[in-house]
């Protein structure tokens, strides 16, 4: 992990580096790779050979892995996912992160962040503190864009506590291509904002609650970025505003 300085005091450039392949995915670009050259080897086909070319890249990309820089400040909720706003509505949690040492029922933000299959898929912790609950929940696939999803998909919830008490929750859903929700944290675990805490195969949804009289300083239609992108202030309520142009 490299720390950046404030800008007046940085004294080297930083420079492009290409995303890694992160090993959850290597096996798969392995497979893709292999069938690729039984095409253009054995089989003698080779425009499905340069098919599978493509298809063998696709894969390399959806499973790269990124560097980001994560801003550093009190009270800062960053995105746990790559993607496009595509709802910001006040809703009850859900009823797996409402209980003792959990969330109340009282209705709170949540900012809904879409991730097509042509974005990155780690997601990443938006405060630092510690996981509490890890609640995996069977469901269909269907659309992750659809409002129901979060409630009908294959889902599973992620609620992390600060150490100040605040708490963040936050939904990995499957989609119509997603068919497997991979973590890497459990329940007691210590996390740091913009650590990697799973992925989603392949296409999907991430759902951040937000705590109560927090509002959204991200607007529909924009994109996110995991690890970097602000996506609230715990307790600045006021709207930002904002146009598509």
């Amino acid at each position: 992990m490299t720390s950046l300085k404030k800008p007046d005091l940085v004294t080297t450039n930083v420079r492009y580096r290409m995303p890694s392949v992160h090993p959850e995915g290597r096996k798969f670009v392995v497979i893709s790779a292999a069938i690729m050259l039984l095409f253009f080897w054995v089989i003698d086909w080779d425009w499905m050979g340069w098919v599978l070319a493509g298809v063998t890249a696709w894969v390399a990309a959806f499973f790269r892995d990124p560097i980001r820089t994560t801003p550093k400040g009190e009270g800062l909720i960053i995105a746990p996912a790559d993607g496009m706003v595509t709802m910001i509505t006040t809703v009850p949690p859900p009823p797996e992160l409402i209980g003792e040492d959990g969330l109340t029922a009282d209705p709170v933000v949540r900012v809904s962040i879409f991730m097509s299959v042509f974005d990155v898929h780690i997601n990443r912790t938006p405060i630092p503190g510690t996981i509490t609950r890890v609640v995996y929940i069977a469901g269909k696939f269907l659309n992750a864009d659809l409002d129901k999803a979060s409630e009908h998909n294959e889902r599973q919830h992620i609620l992390v506590r600060g150490d100040d008490g605040t708490q963040v929750a936050f939904t990995q859903i499957a989609g119509l291509v997603a068919r497997r929700i991979v973590p890497w944290v459990k329940a007691g675990d210590r996390v740091e904002t913009g650590q990697r805490v799973g992925l989603i195969r392949f296409g999907s949804r991430v759902d951040v609650y937000l705590p109560a009289g927090t509002s959204s300083q991200v607007l529909l239609g924009q994109r996110t970025v995991a690890g970097e992108t602000i996506v609230a202030r715990t307790g600045t309520s006021e709207m930002i505003e904002g146009v598509a142009q």
